[in-house]
């Protein structure tokens, strides 16, 4: 068991963002993904600035990866994005025929049985639900377009810090898709059914100001301000106690959930791992 003086040294884990801006030795670099780990934060970055951050399948198994390299040490994880946009979405070239090279094409993926078809999303689906893990806290930095995969990849973090010229779109129904990478659970729980269903069917933009207001987004800044604001943030969340950060995370998770008597009671069980832990009688 960890003194309290211990655990509120928020440098414990690794070292306070705001002293060093030396770049983290890359731990991933492939398929348009670079993953920098730095102490207690872990920096996933989209490298492909001139096709606007599309994504693939390739793309997506690189998430994947970042996603099981992270360290136990790691408790914050920004997702960040090179050049003007965050991520123009999924990569036009897989509604072709041919397809992306290396890849199944959409139409090859039609055709196969039930079971194969859905075991092939569900794998696409895993680069975007690592980052709710109850042991990290996630934050989306974005800028520019954040469209259909992109406006997924955001959503599925826990925190969204946004420049002001973000512009987030879910453009998949006017393809004739629905949105399948996790992110209408997020979305409807950020902005109501309502708000959600309008967002999607229409795939009209919705800023920096309309996001923030709804609930989308935590921050929206001036773009040159954008990294500044994410790292701030950070350091805030590793000043807090890891452990009770973690229960924290669990706590508000799994409160849509509960009902209101089960979420007092989830309060408690919670508190009272928190009161032995901190008098040094936890497990």
């Amino acid at each position: 068991m960890a003194s309290l003086e211990h655990d509120l040294d928020p440098r414990r884990e690794g070292r306070d963002l705001a002293d060093d801006n030396s770049p983290a030795p890359a731990v991933l670099d492939k398929d348009g993904v670079r993953l920098a780990v730095d102490g207690a934060v872990a920096t996933v970055t989209l490298t492909n600035p001139a096709k606007r951050n599309v994504q693939s399948p390739a793309f997506w198994r690189a998430l994947t990866e970042a996603g099981r390299l992270l360290p136990g040490s790691v408790r914050v994880v920004l997702l960040r994005a090179e050049g003007p946009s965050f991520s123009a979405g999924l990569n036009r070239q897989a509604f072709t025929p041919e397809g992306i090279d290396g890849e199944l094409s959409f139409f090859d993926l039609a055709r196969s049985d039930d079971a194969e078809l859905d075991a092939t999303i569900a794998a696409y689906q895993e680069a975007f639900t690592w980052w709710r893990r109850s042991d990290l806290v996630s934050i989306a930095v974005v800028q520019g377009h954040a469209i259909g995969a992109g406006f997924q990849l955001a959503l599925a973090c826990d925190l969204r810090v946004v420049a002001d010229d973000v512009q987030f779109a879910m453009r998949e129904t006017g393809l004739g898709l629905v949105p399948d990478l996790t992110g209408t659970h997020p979305l409807v729980s950020l902005v109501g059914y309502g708000r959600a269903l309008e967002i999607c069917l229409t795939g009209r933009f919705v800023s920096a100001e309309e996001a923030v207001a709804g609930g989308l987004a935590n921050i929206a800044v001036p773009r040159d301000q954008l990294d500044a604001a994410a790292q701030d943030l950070a350091s805030a969340i590793l000043a807090a106690p890891r452990d009770a950060v973690i229960e924290t995370k669990a706590l508000l998770q799994g409160a849509q959930g509960r009902t209101y008597d089960e979420q007092r009671a989830a309060e408690r069980q919670a508190q009272a791992r928190r009161l032995r832990d901190l008098a040094g009688l936890g497990d």
